[in-house]
């Protein structure tokens, strides 16, 4: 049994085998080890909906064990992985291999089926049999589904099972092999530019779609001041929509392109400043639901190549320091708030454990030094890939250590 002094509230929490038994003040119940964590913030294990761990497949790259590492360095206990591997992750084998792999992990991982097989967009999968294999949801990401009665189709079906689709909102016509947004940096770097109509006519397409059928669904990695005024008017007019976005759309701009590193590279791209503020309000008021990351890693030779590089960063480890940085220390966020987002709302949509500390609930525990200044150094990452777009930032807060079922799976306190 552990107890732990919960600095936010001061709270002590009992954990027993992998469960939360009591929180409370003074708690006098006998425990073999007491962990006093005066000073720092306790969090619920935060919960990443939108991960790609490259497993199976691609694992130089990244693998199951490395990624979860990397997960359990920043305070992560929960991740979604994307369907987007070798073979897709579109039969009960395959979800059985990830499931099997991540039994001894240092964090959770819940597999995301693909919306069609092989990710080809021509034959949707076998929705029943992937939920009853153990999907928490389903996604073609990494690209988008092109044909419109397929994905409502999808989107049918997976509401009966109760979960639902997470679209990539991207026109692959209008990107028309684009590599970064489409502006004033595209035009002086003299490369081919991602238009933004290429998000936002797919997120209106995703909208009509719930619209209709009253059917949910989820929009990933929001970067677009567009997306997000479509989003928030859907959410007023009641349709099942959620949304997510990550650190770097609300923190930087295309600018850090113009340094040419493929590593500032990822789709959907940096967008202008008047987005990312559009994505700061909309985590604010509430229309975006979830801080993710879109966890994505490359090997350091694929990225060598600004304009070949394939697109995408690792953001595990950096994710809660990031926000913290941008957004509680701004005043911006509450640290409930943060916890709602990164945490609370990711297992909610999903329909998994997590977010919560109570009686009863997986002890799934991020021990946060909310005060700790440190700077992003890419070789003393726990990724395997180092493709991380805050190298050399300096952020305010740090988790320190990560109970993932009730075992210490990371921990600085005794360093």
């Amino acid at each position: 049994m552990i107890v732990a002094d919960h600095s936010v509230e001061q709270k002590d929490i009992l954990i027993e085998d992998q469960e939360i038994i009591k929180v409370g003040k003074g708690l006098s119940d006998p425990a073999d080890k007491v962990i006093d964590l005066h000073g720092l913030a306790v969090f619920p294990g935060l919960v990443d909906m939108h991960v790609h761990l490259r497993d199976p497949g691609l694992t130089y790259k990244s693998d199951i064990y490395t990624g979860c590492c990397a997960a359990a360095a920043g305070g992560v206990t929960s991740v979604a992985c994307m369907p987007n591997t070798k073979p897709a992750i579109d039969s009960p084998e395959t979800i059985q291999y990830i499931v099997d792999k991540a039994s001894t992990a240092k964090a959770r991982v819940y597999p995301i089926a693909s919306v069609t097989k092989g990710l080809e967009g021509s034959e949707l999968v076998d929705f029943a049999a992937l939920k009853e294999a153990g999907a928490v949801a389903f996604s073609d990401d990494g690209r988008p589904v092109e044909n419109a009665a397929y994905l409502q189709r999808a989107m049918e079906a997976a509401d009966k099972l109760g979960t639902r689709v997470i679209s990539h909102c991207e026109d692959l016509a209008i990107i028309d092999g684009g590599i970064i947004n489409k502006g004033q940096v595209s035009e002086q770097l003299g490369v081919k530019g991602m238009d933004r109509t290429s998000e936002d006519s797919i997120t209106a397409r995703e909208i009509a779609i719930a619209a209709a059928t009253h059917t949910p669904i989820h929009i990933a990695h929001v970067s677009t001041r567009g997306s997000v005024a479509l989003i928030r008017d859907a959410k007023r007019r009641g349709v099942r929509v959620t949304a997510e976005t990550c650190p770097h759309y609300f923190i930087l701009t295309e600018e850090q392109l113009l340094k040419k590193d493929a590593d500032y590279r990822m789709n959907p791209p940096l967008r202008e400043e008047k987005d990312r503020q559009a994505i700061v309000e909309g985590i604010i008021d509430g229309t975006i639901d979830c801080i993710v990351t879109d966890h994505a890693p490359h090997a350091p030779k694929e990225k060598l190549d600004f304009e070949t590089a394939p697109n995408g960063v690792i953001g595990l480890e950096t994710s809660m320091a990031a926000t913290l940085t941008s957004l509680y220390h701004t005043g911006r966020l509450t640290l409930e708030r943060i916890a709602q987002l990164m945490s609370g709302n990711p297992a909610r949509i999903l329909g998994i454990p997590g977010g919560q500390i109570a009686p009863g609930r997986d002890a799934d525990i991020a021990v946060v030094n909310l005060h700790h200044k440190w700077t992003v150094d890419p070789d003393k990452l726990h990724s395997k890939s180092k493709n991380t777009v805050f190298k050399g930032m300096t952020f305010t807060g740090k988790p320190v250590m990560t109970i993932c079922r009730g075992e210490i799976v990371y921990n600085e306190l005794d360093q």
